[in-house]
């Protein structure tokens, strides 16, 4: 199966890409609730978290706690919050939020960041990635 973001992942649509590994990608969000808004994806496109098998549901969370360090070194903030809510792509996928306040994660709050800022935050997370 084909998604947007296996598409992603294959180079076929570009990215601010933060960290990869084996079985993990990870990238900027473009429509992101805070600056350093981060989508962790297994690489093999399983619709549902709980579909994955528990081999790559663990390989998953592993890898986004590996992002989550590095995005708390990257940007600063009070908290990196956790998501998975999968309605918006049939592909597994965890958010990373740096949080401020409780409505950072709530998706309704947007922010406006240009392509340099973008990938100016990218390559910083990138910096702390420790694989």
């Amino acid at each position: 199966m084909e998604t947007l973001f296996s598409k992603i992942i294959a180079g076929k649509i570009p990215c601010y890409k933060v960290a990869e590994d084996a079985y993990c990608f990870a990238f900027l969000d473009i429509h992101p609730n805070t600056k350093g808004h981060v989508l962790c994806v297994p690489k093999n496109p399983t619709d549902k978290l709980f579909d994955l098998s528990e081999k790559d549901y663990n390989r998953l969370m592993t890898f986004s706690r590996k992002v989550a360090l590095a995005l708390r070194k990257a940007v600063p903030c009070k908290r990196i919050g956790i998501s998975v809510v999968g309605l918006e792509v049939p592909h597994a996928h965890v958010h990373l939020i740096p949080l401020e306040s409780i409505e950072d994660i709530s998706f309704q709050k947007k922010v406006e960041l240009n392509p340099e800022v973008m990938q100016e935050t990218a390559n910083t997370i990138a910096s702390f990635f420790d694989a």
